[in-house]
């Protein structure tokens, strides 16, 4: 587990991020459990304000440094993923056609990412279902995955996710 510069609470989870000099470089998803950074210095309060008002508007545009380090093709694949549009997830068979390679290779590269969120690997899915997530196919990582979608679709419905049933 890498030393992580903070640790933030979001409503799916915890959020450990690395930051090289000003910029974010790493965003991992942690168990309810960790604990939370009881001070944050000026990076980490500009991300934590970026992610709270996507918490709160999934449509906002993120405004603040980040750097995805990784082999040139996980970076053409983490690039494509940043058109895909809020709430209109698409599957890894065709990005992978549209990238011109093999699903599983798009997988492979959507697992690895190492900015979920502001990367939204999230949005790709498998063609009968939710697919995996963070090199997870059950168990919590999923359960992440399919929050962050209703979040997004929800969002665009005007439906809200944290209403009780």
């Amino acid at each position: 587990m890498p030393a992580y510069d903070t640790i933030l609470d979001a409503p799916p989870c915890r959020l450990g991020a690395c930051f090289t000099g000003e910029a974010l470089t790493r965003l991992d998803f942690l168990g309810a459990d960790s604990r939370v950074s009881s001070r944050l210095d000026a990076r980490a309060a500009h991300l934590s304000a970026q992610l709270d008002a996507y918490w709160h508007n999934p449509a906002h545009e993120f405004d603040l440094l980040f750097v995805p380090e990784g082999t040139p093709f996980q970076l053409r694949v983490w690039h494509a993923l940043l058109a895909i549009p809020r709430g209109e997830p698409t599957t890894y068979g065709a990005l992978a056609k549209q990238l011109g390679t093999a699903a599983r290779a798009v997988g492979q590269a959507c697992g690895s990412n190492p900015l979920p969120v502001l990367i939204p690997c999230h949005r790709v899915v498998a063609a009968n279902g939710l697919g995996g997530f963070m090199h997870a196919s059950t168990g919590e990582p999923l359960d992440v995955k399919a929050w962050l979608l209703a979040h997004e679709r929800n969002a665009i419905t005007g439906e809200d996710e944290r209403r009780a049933d």
